[in-house]
């Protein structure tokens, strides 16, 4: 066994973000400028979020959060952002029983706020407020997806 290689097996469980970066951004801003003038009521609002898991070698996972937004003012579409923002993690240490949820909730989690940020700027970009999106709650996205049936990761 090497020296690195005892000192990993020696150390706790660890996360690293290796490198984060955006795989496909899209935003449609289909009835401008009709759609930027004032609005006569709030617009509604739609968020998707998904989290899918790519296993790169023993110990280093491609997560892609997903966010899809779709905002609309009476039945005008307002704007559309799609959003694939992926982050490549290495996991050394982390218990087989323990690994789903690390990089279901935990990698997206580290995540999220950078493609917070990128939603929110491109929305500014495209001539409306900012749209900050609320904390998800990848905890509850675990469980849905864990009762929808979507089994173990890939190996």
């Amino acid at each position: 066994m090497s020296e690195q290689n005892f000192q990993e097996a020696e150390a706790g469980p660890q996360l690293r973000v290796m490198t984060q970066y955006i795989r496909d951004l899209s935003f449609e801003n289909p009835n401008a400028p009709r759609t930027l003038g004032p609005l006569v009521e709030q617009p509604q609002i739609a968020v998707r979020v998904d989290v899918n898991v790519q296993r790169l070698s023993e110990t280093d996972f491609e997560i892609t959060l997903a966010i899809g937004v779709e905002a609309k003012a009476q039945e005008d579409v307002m704007f559309l952002v799609e959003l694939q923002y992926c982050g490549l993690f290495r996991l050394v240490n982390v218990p087989a029983e323990q690994l789903e949820p690390v990089l279901l909730i935990e990698c997206p989690r580290q995540i999220f706020p950078f493609a917070r940020r990128i939603i929110a700027d491109v929305t500014r970009d495209g001539g409306f407020p900012p749209l900050m999106i609320d904390p998800i709650d990848f905890v509850s996205l675990y469980q849905q997806r864990r009762e929808a049936g979507n089994g173990p990761l890939p190996n």
